[in-house]
């Protein structure tokens, strides 16, 4: 059943529209430093970081092509096994250039850790990756975002992109879902 109001089902907000802005334009200028005088490419793996790949885009002043895949993550309910199996893969060549890999929210890390040694064997010079939001207490992966948005606190946190059965991506701010929704 869809919720009517979708804010109804927040229990607490982690990130007002504001502060997201603020987030984006300090990545965007800290990913158009770095990046300066390189090939540029971001890619984004949907759904979740489609929002967040359109702001970051538009913040990053650097000339920087975008191209989007699409994984699935073979495991139990909730949980990722990080065996990765392309659904929608990469238009572009990879070769020679600096790519950063855009997520909504590193968790686990174990499909994103898999996905980079995918990509590492097309010859890119180099693979990052910039997370909207970080969730280290879930980590189970050897793994660490070059550009972080917000650590966040083990909660299951949706809008601006991020959802529970493809719903609150549309929220505008990011909070932490009530479990009541979640647990039923």
């Amino acid at each position: 059943m869809r919720p009517e109001n979708m804010s109804n089902d927040i229990a607490e907000i982690l990130m007002t529209e504001e502060q997201i802005k603020e987030t984006v334009a300090r990545l965007g200028k800290q990913i158009s430093e770095d990046y300066a005088g390189k090939q540029l490419v971001l890619v984004s793996v949907l759904k979740g970081s489609v929002v967040f790949m359109a702001d970051l885009m538009r913040a990053i002043t650097i000339p920087c092509p975008i191209d989007f895949m699409v994984v699935s993550s073979y495991g139990s309910g909730t949980e990722s096994s990080g065996v990765v199996k392309i659904i929608k893969d990469l238009d572009m060549d990879l070769r020679g250039v600096d790519l950063l890999i855009v997520e909504d929210i590193l968790d686990t890390g174990r499909t994103l850790a898999s996905l980079i040694e995918i990509l590492k064997m097309r010859n890119p010079n180099s693979v990052k990756i910039c997370t909207f939001l970080d969730k280290p207490d879930r980590r189970v992966s050897d793994i660490t975002a070059d550009y972080v948005g917000q650590k966040i606190p083990d909660a299951f946190a949706v809008g601006y992109g991020l959802d529970y059965d493809e719903i609150y991506r549309n929220l505008p701010y990011v909070g932490i879902l009530k479990p009541s929704v979640y647990e039923k």
